[in-house]
């Protein structure tokens, strides 16, 4: 939380389309320290600022949608 991570956390947590959980630990030892950094479903999404982060974000679970609607799309055209 010392890069701002924090105020990232509580817009996402405004937002109703976005479901966030808050882990302790992720067991990305010293990547936290390093810089902001996210888990979108699973994907890591680090950052240079907590600002930066934040639309990182955004745009990691627009891409993942996306990528979800072209699978989903292709498995029905089978």
């Amino acid at each position: 939380m010392h890069h701002g991570t924090d105020k990232v956390l509580k817009k996402l947590e405004q937002r109703p389309d976005i479901e966030v959980i808050e882990y302790g630990c992720l067991g990305n030892c010293g990547e936290c320290f390093l810089s902001p950094f996210a888990l979108v479903n699973g994907e890591t999404v680090p950052a240079e600022t907590a600002d930066q982060l934040y639309e990182l974000v955004l745009a990691a679970i627009a891409e993942q949608e996306e990528h979800n609607s072209a699978l989903d799309k292709l498995l029905d055209d089978l």
